[in-house]
């Protein structure tokens, strides 16, 4: 038996995650040794309750903000974070976020550290987020920065800044950026794990079937059904979880694919990013 202490809070996090009893989560974080995602697993494979976002509710405050070059071929998106709500919808703040946006559209550094050695008005942004931190009495820093490169990129910022999403189109074609937009909405509503199906990484396929199997076996099917049902399962799994073969949210009649070929015959996604508020 584990001698992991699983306190209280633990069991309440693991609760908002995922829906289940507080006496369900805590043995699934007692069987699970203290972990997070062993847990939901095991909530899974009992059939517990648990919520298609599984993320913490617990999020940092701040604001998420996505911008592409002029040429449309590149995107950018960072998340600036604050502690609290008030400071997040404050419009000096917000500016302060979109400043540093710009300078990753103009210079385009490769990575988070090199984006905070850029310089706004002749001081480094690293030194502007100390000086933030010091005139607001919050902690102030950006946590996420992430680009795509494409023939065409579309950038979308959803919910009050509290999620950015960069989608990466095969080709600029008419109507690519009102698409571009369409699909960008979709990424941010329904969360895809991947653009297709062998997208998906060999550890997800994995869990997701022996989830899949678990469950059917705790159904008292035959063995020999098993393999099967679980196949099928993992199939509504791609469909509901990888982009392009999810049902377009604003015509179900079709999937992604489909509406982007609808589109501009062949238009597809390349690349994306999703970036979630405190997520």
């Amino acid at each position: 038996m584990s001698t992991v202490q699983i306190s209280a809070s633990d069991v309440n996090k693991l609760r908002q995650q995922t829906g289940a009893g507080m006496m369900d989560c805590k043995k699934a974080l007692i069987e699970a040794n203290g972990d997070f995602q062993a847990a939901i697993d095991y909530l899974r494979k009992k059939g517990a309750k648990v919520a298609a976002s599984r993320q913490d509710r617990d999020s940092n405050e701040g604001v998420v903000i996505a911008k592409t070059t002029a040429d449309g071929k590149k995107g950018f998106v960072i998340e600036l974070n604050c502690e609290t709500d008030f400071v997040a919808k404050n419009a000096d703040f917000i500016a302060f976020g979109e400043s540093i946006a710009d300078a990753a559209v103009a210079h385009a550094p490769a990575s988070l550290e090199a984006l905070k050695q850029l310089e706004i008005s002749g001081v480094k942004i690293a030194d502007l987020l100390l000086d933030q931190t010091g005139k607001i009495g919050e902690k102030i820093d950006v946590s996420k920065y992430e680009t795509v490169e494409a023939e065409k990129v579309v950038a979308y910022i959803h919910g009050n800044y509290r999620l950015g999403v960069l989608v990466g189109l095969s080709s600029a074609v008419d109507g690519s950026d009102e698409a571009g937009k369409d699909v960008a909405m979709q990424i941010a509503a329904m969360n895809p794990v991947a653009i297709d199906k062998s997208d998906v990484d060999t550890k997800t396929v994995e869990r997701e079937l022996e989830i899949a199997k678990e469950q059917i076996r705790a159904e008292g099917k035959p063995e020999e059904m098993v393999e099967k049902i679980a196949q099928g399962k993992l199939n509504k799994f791609y469909k509901e979880s990888t982009l392009l073969n999810q049902e377009f949210v604003k015509d179900s009649s079709k999937n992604i694919a489909q509406f982007l070929d609808s589109v501009s015959k062949g238009l597809t996604v390349t690349v994306f990013k999703r970036v979630q508020l405190g997520a």
